[in-house]
This record gives C-alpha cells, sequence and structure tokens, in this order.
C-alpha cells in the first residue's frame, strides 16, 4: 500500500472533525477519532471468526469454567468481542445507538474494553449523543474499510500513526507528550541497532524492544520497522510502559492493529510499578519528560535506593529531585541481559537527554555518581549532540545517550562524542518550538560517521574530522580536592570586636556578662600580635575589675573569635599543632583522574599561595561531560574598524529614515 492510500484511510477517519466542529475544540478530536479508528480496526479484524466465537459461547454457556482461552482461540487474536453488534447495526437504531454503543464495547474481552476506557471512551458516547451526533460518527466509520486483507497490519500502523500526528499537531502545546519528530526516531533507531545488522540477517532472528516511557508507542514500532527491513521474517517483540492514560491507550491499540500482544504495554510509572519487573531486552529507547520532577514516588524510589542496594536498579544514587532523567537511564540498565561466557547476549541502549545529565552535580552528588557508575562499568558508547529547535515543546539542545554492555573490541574503554549539531534543514512551516527538521540526507551522514567515529578521530585529514573524538572513561573523571589555606589573625579590642563579644554566647551566659565586656572596654584601642599576648592582657583586665576568669575551649574559642581580626601577616592560628584551616580562605580544585593532586598543587596553586595544602580526608571523586567545552571553537573578535564602519553606515540609514518621517 502507498502513501497516498494511508493518507486517504487517514483522511476518511479525520473527516469526522467535519461533524465535530463546534461541539468539540480542535485538541479534542482526537478523543473520538482515536478511539472510533481503534473499534473499527477490531472488528474488521474479529469479522471473519464471528461465528466461530458465537459457537464457542454456546458450548460453553452454564457451564463454570474460565472461557477466556477457548475464545482467544477461536477468534484466532488475543482479543475476542462476545456481543452480536457491529457499528452498521448500531448505527441504523439512533434511538438507542449510545445504549447499544456501550453494550458492544461491554462484549470485548478484558484487554480491548480496558483500552477504551482509557480513552475514556463511555463519556465520549455520552458526549456524543447528547450533541445528537453519535449516530452520524457511527455511520462514518461503518464506512471505513479496515479489513486486514484490505489494510495490512504494518500498513494499519501507518495510518494510525498519521491520525495521532494529526491530532498532535491540533495542539502543539501537547505536541511533545504525544509524539516524537520521526525523523529524530528514525536516527535513533539507526544509532541503536546499526552495528547488530549482520547478526539481525540471520534467519531465526527474535529480538525484543522496550521502551519505559513510551508515549504513543512510535520509537517501538520504528525499531520494529527497522528490525523487520533487514529480515522481514524475524520475530520482533515490543515492550513498553507509559503513565498517561490517553497515551498508553494510543500505544496498546497500536499494537493490537498491528497484531502485537496489547499486554506488553504496562500502565503506571515506571519507578514505582516496574511493569516488566523480571523481564531483560535486547534493546532500550527512551525519548523521558525532560526536568520532570519525581516527588510523587519519591517513597518508593528512596526505599529501594537505600534497603535493595544492587538488587534494585537505583544502588549507583539519587538525582535531586526536579529532574528524573537519570533515573529512567538507571531503570533501562536494569534491563539489560547479561553478556554470557562467549560474548553473547547483552543489550543497547538509547535515550535522549537535554544537556542537563551531562554536568549536572558536583562531585559526590547523585548525578555525578551515576555517571561514574556508567563510566567505570564501561557501559557508555558515545554521545550525539543534536540541533537546537528540533522538538515540539522544547527548543533546547539535545542529546543522544548510546549505552551498551557489549561494547566493540577497538571501543572498550572509549567513549565517542559526536557534534551533529549542524545537521539539519530549517522547517517550511514551524509545528510549536520546532523548526529545524533532520533530512534523510543528514539522517545518513550521521549514521555513516557515528559507525567510522574511531577511524575518523584518528584521522587529522579526514573532512568530518573536527566533529568526532573519543576519550578514555577516565578522561570524564576528576577528584575534587579542598585546597585549605592557613587562619591567620592579629588581636584588637574595638567598638566592632567589642560588639561582638558581647554578642557570643559563652560572655552571654556568664554571671556578670556586662561587667566583663565594661572590663574588656578599658583596653579600647589596644591590639597583639599573638594570641598568649592578647588573652594574657584581657585576663589582667577582668581579673583587675574584680572578677573571675571563664575557663573552658567554648569561652576561649569565642573570645579569639570576637577579637582576632584576619590579616595576612598576622599570626597562624593552631589546633594540637597543626594550622587551622580558614573557612573564608576555603577553595576546591577539579583535578583529573590520571593528575596527582600534589604535583598539581605545586604547579599551579603553590606560585600563588606557598602556605596552601590538600584536605585529603575530604577528597571526593566525581565525573561530568563537559561536550560543549570539547567543541569550543574560539572565534576572534571582528576588527574595530569593521565594527565601527559598520555603526556609521547604520546611523547613515537612521537618519535618512528620520529623515523620510519628518518630511
Amino acid at each position: 500500500m502507498n502513501s497516498s492510500k494511508h493518507a486517504e484511510l487517514a483522511n476518511h477517519a479525520w473527516s469526522v472533525a467535519d461533524l465535530l466542529r463546534g461541539d468539540y475544540k480542535q485538541s479534542d478530536y482526537g478523543k473520538v477519532i482515536l478511539p472510533f479508528t481503534v473499534l473499527r480496526r477490531l472488528e474488521c479484524v474479529l469479522e471473519p471468526t464471528r461465528a466461530k466465537v458465537a459457537e464457542t459461547i454456546e458450548r460453553f454457556r452454564g457451564q463454570e469454567i474460565d472461557t477466556d482461552h477457548f475464545l482467544r482461540r477461536a477468534s484466532g487474536h488475543s482479543f475476542y468481542n462476545t456481543s452480536d453488534l457491529t457499528l452498521k447495526r448500531i448505527a441504523a437504531d439512533p434511538q438507542n445507538a449510545a445504549k447499544l454503543l456501550k453494550m458492544y464495547v461491554g462484549g470485548f474481552s478484558d484487554n480491548a474494553r480496558e483500552v477504551l476506557e482509557r480513552y475514556e471512551f463511555t463519556q465520549q458516547i455520552t458526549r456524543l449523543e447528547r450533541a445528537d451526533l453519535l449516530y452520524k460518527v457511527i455511520g462514518r466509520f461503518t464506512d471505513l474499510d479496515l479489513r486486514p486483507e484490505v489494510v495490512s497490519n504494518h500498513n494499519m500502523g501507518y495510518v494510525f500513526e498519521e491520525l495521532i500526528r494529526r491530532f498532535a499537531e491540533q495542539s502543539n502545546e501537547t505536541a511533545g507528550e504525544h509524539f516524537t519528530p520521526r525523523e529524530v526516531i528514525e536516527l535513533m533507531v539507526n544509532l541503536l541497532i546499526a552495528p547488530d545488522e549482520d547478526a539481525l540477517s540471520l534467519p531465526g532472528t527474535v529480538r525484543t524492544v522496550m521502551d519505559p516511557a513510551c508515549g504513543t508507542g512510535g520509537m517501538l514500532s520504528a525499531a520494529e520497522e527497522h528490525i523487520k527491513a533487514h529480515n522481514p521474517d524475524a520475530t520482533v517483540e515490543v515492550y513498553g510502559q507509559e503513565l498517561n492514560p490517553e497515551s498508553w491507550a494510543i500505544c496498546r491499540s497500536d499494537l493490537m492493529i498491528k497484531g502485537q500482544s496489547p499486554e506488553n504495554i504496562a500502565f503506571g510509572n515506571s519507578f514505582s510499578q516496574d511493569g516488566h519487573r523480571r523481564e531483560k531486552f535486547d534493546y532500550l529507547l527512551a525519548n523521558p519528560p525532560f526536568g520532570v520532577e519525581w516527588k510523587k514516588v519519591r517513597d518508593e524510589v528512596e526505599y529501594e535506593h537505600k534497603h535493595l542496594g544492587t538488587a534494585g536498579r537505583f544502588a549507583a544514587g539519587l538525582p535531586r529531585i526536579n529532574d528524573g532523567s537519570l533515573l529512567f537511564l538507571q531503570h533501562m540498565i536494569s534491563k539489560m541481559k547479561p553478556v554470557d561466557v562467549k560474548g553473547g547476549g547483552g543489550s543497547r541502549i538509547a535515550i535522549v537527554f537535554n544537556g542537563s545529565p551531562l554536568f549536572t552535580g558536583a562531585a559526590g552528588s547523585g548525578e555525578s555518581e551515576i555517571r561514574r557508575w556508567i563510566l567505570e562499568n564501561d557501559w557508555l558508547e558515545a554521545i550525539v549532540a543534536l540541533p537546537d529547535q528540533l522538538f515540539y515543546n522544547t527548543g533546547i539542545s539535545t542529546y543522544f545517550w548510546i549505552l551498551t554492555n557489549r561494547k566493540a573490541p577497538d571501543h572498550k574503554g572509549k567513549v565517542v562524542l559526536l557534534d551533529a549539531r549542524d545537521q539539519w534543514r530549517k522547517m517550511r512551516k514551524s509545528l510549536g518550538d520546532k523548526r529545524k527538521q533532520l533530512g534523510e540526507e543528514h539522517i545518513a551522514e550521521i549514521t555513516r560517521l557515528y559507525g567510522d567515529a574511531i577511524r575518523v578521530a584518528d584521522d587529522p585529514e579526514h573532512p568530518l574530522h573536527g566533529k568526532v573524538k573519543v576519550f578514555r572513561n577516565e578522561d570524564f573523571g576528576y577528584r575534587r580536592i579542598t585546597v585549605e589555606r592557613p587562619l591567620k589573625l592579629r588581636f584588637e579590642v574595638t567598638e566592632e570586636t567589642l560588639a561582638a563579644l558581647a554578642a557570643a554566647k559563652p560572655v552571654q551566659k556568664l554571671t556578670d556578662a556586662d561587667g566583663f565586656v565594661a572590663a574588656v572596654r578599658t583596653l579600647l584601642g589596644s591590639s597583639w600580635e599573638t594570641k598568649s599576648d592578647a588573652l594574657v592582657a584581657l585576663k589582667d583586665a577582668v581579673v583587675g575589675a574584680g572578677l573571675l576568669w571563664p575557663t573552658g575551649a567554648p569561652f576561649t574559642k569565642a573570645l579569639r573569635d570576637a577579637v582576632g581580626v584576619r590579616d595576612p601577616e598576622g599570626e597562624v592560628q593552631r589546633v594540637k599543632g597543626q594550622a587551622e584551616p580558614d573557612a573564608e580562605l576555603r577553595d576546591y580544585e577539579n583535578v583529573p583522574l590520571d593528575e596527582d593532586v600534589e604535583e598539581y598543587l605545586k604547579r599551579e596553586v603553590h606560585p600563588h599561595v606557598p602556605d596552601a595544602w590538600i584536605d585529603h580526608t575530604k577528597t571526593k571523586i566525581g565525573y561530568e561531560i563537559p561536550f560543549t567545552r570539547h567543541f569550543y571553537v574560539y572565534k576572534p573578535p571582528r576588527p574595530l574598524a569593521e565594527i565601527d564602519a559598520e555603526l556609521k553606515a547604520l546611523e547613515a540609514e537612521i537618519q535618512t529614515l528620520l529623515s523620510e518621517v519628518t518630511e
């Protein structure tokens, strides 16, 4: 079936919009058209076995046994309908259309009925009836020929995808929630599956694909198509999970329409309700929502992190609460198949992220620990930077992360960074924030470059050498060292230090705090170079006033902190013989993992502050991937003469325009 036939069928279904106009908002058309298309397809698929299902129902009537298995076998599909109604019969009885349609839907097997319920189909039936539109809409769909011999499962997928796209485009603000651009999915699947093309062509190939945030199932469909293109006889089983009820219903509908098992698409939050808890998959791919908080599932996620450890999914770390992107990646990694002793098995992962997961979080943070876990296990194969303005609901830059636990020998211990930000063409008409798209030539170029990345990076003469860089895993690691400098003080009694002394808690607890401060005031204007000289003078003043001199470490420290003033030439303060660090002068440095931190201190710090030292007890290991920095190209500023000439030209143009206005 060619693309014009797909469009013709989609146009027929979408023509119902003409009936809905006025009673429905444009963004709600899909809530009627999509479930009715599903209903009509299911009816056409089940039509040849209706009689056999009816015979099975009669055979087991009155018997107290579960007939689900027998009815599925009779229908020849994973679903069935026990009613003798059809859309055509229902449309012929306008007065009872709503009642009959609800009975018809109620006759479906649980898996099919649940899909229609997620569309809130019953509410739509009531709404259409009140608007006197129900029988008209039903009548329009009875004319839509979706029999399998006319429209194959594969082609039905294209028709349904076209309807989903139209639904998404009716409301640009929600397009990103429902629909990932097809060309982005195509590129993502290419990079995910390309290294396995030879293996996929083998007879008897079976592959499983999973998307933990599957939306309407576009990525799953594309992955299946890609594998089938290499081997039409391959068996591809797709799995997914989706939180949004409508998107879940669309995805399940798509699988039912294509003859796949709809039970493979779980409903719920992947973090708190893992719908595929014990499953492992060959390929995993996802475009999870960017920057979405995970507060609603915090208790479940934190419990798994703290109590299940490596037996759970989130042992590596937890990202900040306002961005769950790296939780999705950990969840996907937990679904990878183990590699066997012969090198077989294993999985590949592709996920879309914004820039945040590359670098957010300092050493020791949840994000850094997750990156560390991934890189130290040698799972990160590559990161591909995409153009901005590529998605419907955001104009920000995005990245593909490609991971695998079965890297090719020449990739082991390495990570490829590929800059594809200039591979795009401008769209003729913007869709929401999407103003750019990837053409077939761009997809082919990026795919080819990805496959040759190691060779291109090693060849300075290659025209695209500057677009590919290869790093060792440890190149992204660093030690965050704490650089301390000694606390240096001189000591003096001024109005400011007296006020600090009076406010100190150990002083306020004295029996005669006011008298103590008054005694010290007699030394106003005095100063001392050392702490010992200051304490002797202060003690003499207090005792001389007839007061007892307080004892204890808290009092002594409070006194020192109050009358002590920071001075680069002052006395170094010591605790148990060791220089006391000055918290105000504390600094932090990130030192590459393969560099000695003491050598770094001597080279980078000591020439400026010779008395600095590293507090090794505070050193932390961190990992970040500064993608933009690695591809930064310095552009010198334009010559001043050129800028000056441009300004003068603009001034002349403004004067000319002003003179035209005033004439």
